[in-house]
């Protein structure tokens, strides 16, 4: 596969995938057929284009409703309204996101303590485990960057139940070493695997289910021998109380009749997906992967991440006819501005997570003096406030979504 971190590779994608996008979806979508090239030409791989913000959901979902019905891409498109209900769950309850990051420290701390927890856990991330599936996925995740998606549930379950691994440092594990390392979709799939998402419901991976689904696999069937049969779910005393945040008004031409800035980060590393109504006269990059984990960031991720902004910067260079900067970890923002001879900054929305974390205090000055812009995706406006609890909230809202916001002839 072919994970070059740029627009055009996704759009590329995005047309390779569009031919199975209907009922081949729907058919074989379980299937982990490796990483061999054209081994997962039965799931679309576009989370990594799609979390850097290189491409949108939008126009995945007007390309996909071109080629196929509704009826026959329905599986397709409940995929992406996942990553869309994610990100609004946790935009509801961004204290999930605090106290992973809290969980994560102390299951790091305790490790480091506890040379048998840390023999455990250089075993299960180094593949060396001797369940011969997972040990699989832990090598191609370090390798390549990329899991299919029941592949991680199998994985978060056999690292919780049957390892017995605290699932916060699975996560963290996971969050450095994806290219579509996401705050809202990592943290919450390793809660629901765990039956925190949804409580009292886990998710128990059985040998049986994952030779079935990975019998197409070079390596494959995939062997899990060992796994627990049965286990409780995990809980946890916190609850987390939900509201949803007051969301930005769309962005008008009149907001940025001034001069001023786009900011690209990274999830949303380029300009086409932002719709701008009026050309900036400067384009910052700010990157910050390192506030994904404590811990080392995985090559392939950092690559990606890297060659996302840069690309970005350059077409948003050409595109714009303006000169672009990179804002650094540590400098104020304000000076870059300033040398430019703007006032405004337009940011594309900085979603509860790691990125947030890292950019959100550079960018309160400006926002409390009220230069900021802040870029929604509509279709995240109207679908966020349905993510109130499980999934089928969105669910069953996604032909009024798709209507609202114009997909699809809608």
């Amino acid at each position: 596969m072919d994970w070059s971190p740029n627009r055009a590779r996704g759009l590329a994608r995005l047309a390779e995938f569009l031919p199975a996008a209907g009922r081949r979806y729907a058919d074989e979508r379980n299937h982990d057929n490796g990483p061999a090239d054209g081994g997962r030409s039965n799931v679309s791989q576009l989370s990594p284009w799609l979390h850097a913000g290189l491409m949108g959901e939008t126009e995945v979902l007007e390309a996909v409703l071109a080629r196929h019905s509704p009826h026959a891409a329905e599986k397709f498109i409940a995929e992406v309204f996942w990553r869309i209900y994610f990100k609004g769950y946790l935009e509801q309850r961004p204290a999930i996101w605090a106290g992973y990051c809290a969980g994560r420290d102390a299951a790091l701390a305790a490790m480091e303590r506890n040379s048998g927890l840390r023999t455990a856990y250089a075993e299960a991330t180094e593949g060396r485990t001797g369940i011969t599936a997972f040990d699989v996925w832990a090598k191609e995740l370090v390798e390549t960057g990329y899991l299919h998606n029941h592949a991680r549930m199998w994985f978060a379950s056999i690292w919780i139940f049957t390892l017995k691994l605290d699932w916060q440092l699975g996560a963290d594990f996971f969050l450095r070493h994806l290219l579509d390392g996401d705050a809202a979709s990592n943290t919450l799939s390793w809660r629901w695997v765990a039956g925190l998402h949804t409580k009292g419901k886990h998710y128990l991976a059985r040998p049986n289910n994952i030779a079935r689904y990975t019998a197409g696999h070079p390596q494959g069937p995939l062997s899990a021998e060992g796994l627990a049969g049965d286990a409780e779910p995990l809980s946890e005393p916190t609850e987390y109380s939900r509201r949803l945040p007051d969301l930005p008004p769309p962005v008008t031409a009149a907001d940025l009749a001034q001069p001023f800035a786009l900011l690209l980060h990274d999830e949303a590393a380029h300009h086409a997906a932002l719709a701008l109504p009026a050309a900036p006269a400067l384009v910052i990059g700010a990157s910050r992967p390192e506030a994904r984990s404590p811990g080392t960031i995985g090559t392939p991720a950092a690559r990606f991440t890297a060659g996302a902004i840069a690309g970005g910067l350059a077409e948003a260079e050409e595109a714009f006819g303006c000169p672009s900067i990179e804002w650094r970890e540590g400098e104020p923002i304000e000076p870059l501005l300033a040398a430019a001879g703007v006032d405004r900054l337009a940011v594309p929305y900085l979603p509860a997570g790691w990125t947030r974390d890292a950019l959100a205090p550079g960018l309160s000055d400006l926002a409390e003096q009220g230069r900021v812009s802040t870029l929604l995706n509509p279709l995240h406006r109207a679908t966020w406030p349905h993510a109130k609890a499980g999934f089928f909230g969105v669910a069953k809202q996604i032909d009024a979504l798709l209507g609202g916001c114009g997909i699809g002839g809608g």
